[in-house]
């Protein structure tokens, strides 16, 4: 991977989450026509690829139920990858009849976490997964998998670096083109990442490697930076900072777009997006559901945009 600034990435390629990771816990149905606007205002903006949908049971996740609409009347972009979130072999064919470009799978480095979530050993969820990739492979989709919980469960507490190394090698087996390093709950901090991050290239290739991370701490750019350190050239990002978990108490948002993108720009690091669209998604999903933006870069450009060049006393 060629390096930039002080032995970092050159370029980082963002995938951004918003759409489905960040949405799909809004309390308040989000419509299908917004949901729409939203992607493509990101794929405007630059992104290759955007996790647009979710093919899950309607009664676990009401709020991803038009997931094939979604799909359907968004505006295709040639460059931008398409993802949709897909748990089993019924969510794989609901994905590839919706023409999904990517399919995602997830399991936790995290028993209790994995009970929680998915009903089902860490095992078993591996093996669930096994016919939904061999399909994938057959039908030429990129296949992507999420770890949960990699540097702490709200459940279990302490997760160790194994766990998250043994499931990122059973993930490598299962024939992934890209694993997730998610840290759901966003209590990891820069040391711990970069341990981590290191552990999980020796199970996988590292330019296969994705950081995912939460800012319930306000963790989330260092652990981007630590993670960068270690030569990480993948990460996930949402819009205004969507998002939360709902097996995790008090567990925020993803890291805001926004915010990814001012520090990366800022590092000399080049991205192919294009920071003030994303500002405008932002705003637009924030004003559509009604919520705070949570990006700070987001509020502070839209607040600039908006000042009189008159004010003085400011230090």
């Amino acid at each position: 991977m060629a390096s930039g600034l002080h032995g970092l990435p050159a370029r980082v390629r963002l995938v951004e989450v918003g759409p489905r990771d960040g949405l799909q816990n809004e309390p308040q149905y989000v419509p299908a026509n917004v949901k729409v606007e939203l992607v493509n205002r990101l794929s405007r903006a630059g992104f290759a690829n955007i996790e647009s949908a979710s093919f899950v049971s309607p009664r676990w996740v009401p709020q991803m139920a038009d997931g094939a609409a979604v799909m359907r009347d968004i505006e295709r972009r040639p460059a931008t990858v398409y993802s949709a979130l897909t748990p089993n072999m019924q969510g794989f064919e609901a994905a590839l009849q919706a023409g999904a470009g990517e399919v995602v799978i997830f399991g936790a480095a995290s028993e209790a976490f994995s009970q929680r979530n998915i009903n089902c050993s860490i095992e078993e969820s591996i093996q669930r997964f096994l016919p939904v990739s061999k399909a994938a492979k057959a039908s030429g989709l990129r296949l992507r998998a999420s770890v949960s919980c990699a540097m702490g469960c709200p459940i279990q507490g302490d997760v160790p670096v194994r766990a998250v190394s043994d499931v990122v090698a059973r993930f490598a087996d299962l024939g992934c083109d890209e694993i997730d390093i998610a840290d759901t709950i966003g209590v990891g901090t820069p040391r711990h990442v970069q341990a981590v991050m290191e552990a999980a290239t020796k199970a996988f290739r590292l330019e296969g490697i994705a950081g995912h991370f939460h800012d319930t701490y306000g963790q989330a750019l260092a652990n981007i930076l630590a993670s960068l350190e270690a030569g990480i050239g993948i990460f996930h990002s949402s819009v205004a900072g969507l998002g939360g978990c709902p097996y995790a108490k008090g567990a925020t948002g993803n890291v805001a777009s926004e915010d990814v993108l001012y520090m990366l720009h800022g590092l000399g690091i080049e991205t192919g997006i294009d920071l003030d669209r994303v500002v405008d998604a932002g705003a637009y999903i924030s004003e559509a559901i009604g919520r705070e933006n949570a990006s700070r870069v987001g509020r502070a450009l839209l607040t600039r945009r908006g000042d009189s060049l008159d004010t003085v006393g400011c230090r």
